[in-house]
């Protein structure tokens, strides 16, 4: 039976005029601006019924720069607009989907006083979010690999999501002094009980039968079927979301988490997270350490210790504000914090973190402020405040396109 938000997305989607129904995998000719990147960054294959957009800096894990952002954007608008086309597929080369934004290029542009370049990149992709969330043709994610930070942004608004034994998801922006963004705020805040407060705040991973098992996505196959997956959607020529379900299910697999996974502790999860502070959920999992010297709360203890004190509370906020918010709102909110995030009116804990994490790797950020006892709340209230006079909030189409949530 198709879900409401199938039914919404397909009494809006565009007709297609034209099926081919042996239509062999090609490439798109180089013809137009969107395609001809030197740097050949996002690739395109498809065949006149579908496009596939590859993401492709395999040696970065597929890490998402302005460019690459500008690029999918253009090009999901031009095959939305196309009749010819029913579907869109989206993946990364190599071993990776997407491991979130180029965060290390957003450093070195902030230290070069390029702080203009920043709020581009974040501009820019929350866009592609909102694009990928309001999409009026189905949209396949193929998440095999790590799919973090960004990358998940790009595809869990989508439609249909497919993983696999390779799936690595997290959202690990805190222990880089920053906070879960690219919509991460909507889709985490809508997980089961507090299990988005917890992978929020601890950076956590999933693997593929997790995020089946929590709703993070809606289909699983072992990798080395994915190939069949993607001819047989080649050869479909529709705009109809159940029958490229039909097609998504015909290779799937079943997949269930194993007795170390964390959906097995829900409810001492739900437990220790559900506290309106990140005091109290420390100090709940402490008492549940003591009491029980259970592993799952130790190690989830050192993961918040590892933290930034600022980017966890302002992290929990956040998502417990995600969960009353739309998807646009989300990001409207989400590009406030994260233009004051790398501000000069806070701590650049976000400088910090990515230098201690992925440039100098000593792993020994220091912290400003330190402790959570040291974050005042006129610290976390700045970050939700609108920008200054003379910065624009984000602008997103929301007048001719509604998420789909």
């Amino acid at each position: 039976m198709q879900s409401c938000k199938y039914l919404l997305r397909r009494r809006s989607s565009l007709p297609i005029h034209h099926f081919f129904s042996d239509c062999r995998n090609l490439s798109i000719p180089l013809k137009n601006g969107f395609i001809d990147d030197p740097q050949n960054q996002v690739l395109v294959e498809g065949n006149t019924s579908s496009r596939t957009a590859v993401l492709n800096r395999p040696t970065s894990l597929n890490a998402l720069n302005t460019q690459m952002c500008t690029r999918l954007k253009k090009l999901y608008e031009s095959w939305e607009d196309n009749p010819d086309i029913g579907f869109v597929v989206l993946k990364g080369s190599g071993r990776a989907f997407c491991a979130g934004g180029d965060v290390v290029a957003l450093y070195q542009s902030i230290l070069n006083g390029k702080v203009e370049d920043c709020k581009e990149f974040f501009k820019t992709i929350y866009s592609v979010v909102y694009v990928v969330g309001t999409y009026l043709k189905p949209h396949v994610s193929l998440l095999n690999g790590v799919t973090m930070g960004g990358g998940a942004g790009i595809a869990i608004p989508g439609m249909f999501r497919v993983v696999t034994e390779k799936t690595v998801f997290a959202t690990p922006e805190t222990h880089i002094g920053f906070h879960p963004d690219a919509g991460a705020s909507f889709y985490l805040s809508h997980l089961p009980g507090y299990l988005g407060e917890y992978l929020g705040l601890t950076g956590e991973k999933l693997n593929g039968a997790e995020m089946i098992a929590v709703g993070l996505a809606t289909h699983y196959c072992h990798s080395e079927k994915l190939t069949w997956i993607e001819e047989h959607l080649g050869k479909l020529a529709t705009d109809d979301p159940s029958v490229i379900e039909s097609s998504l299910e015909k290779y799937g697999d079943l997949a269930y988490p194993d007795n170390r996974s964390v959906i097995h502790r829900i409810d001492i999860l739900d437990k220790c997270f559900c506290h309106d502070t990140v005091e109290e959920i420390i100090d709940s999992l402490e008492n549940e350490a003591t009491a029980s010297h259970d592993e799952w709360c130790i190690s989830t203890l050192r993961k918040l210790k590892e933290a930034s004190p600022l980017g966890l509370k302002v992290s929990l906020r956040s998502i417990r504000e995600g969960r009353f918010q739309s998807l646009d709102q989300c990001l409207v909110r989400e590009y406030r914090m994260s233009l004051h995030g790398i501000s000069k009116q806070l701590p650049n804990n976000f400088c910090e973190g990515v230098r201690a994490r992925l440039v100098d790797k000593d792993c020994v950020p220091k912290w400003d402020p330190p402790c959570l006892d040291q974050v005042t709340e006129e610290m976390v209230d700045l970050y939700f405040s609108p920008p200054s006079d003379y910065e624009p909030e984000l602008e997103l189409p929301t007048k001719v396109r509604e998420a789909f949530f």
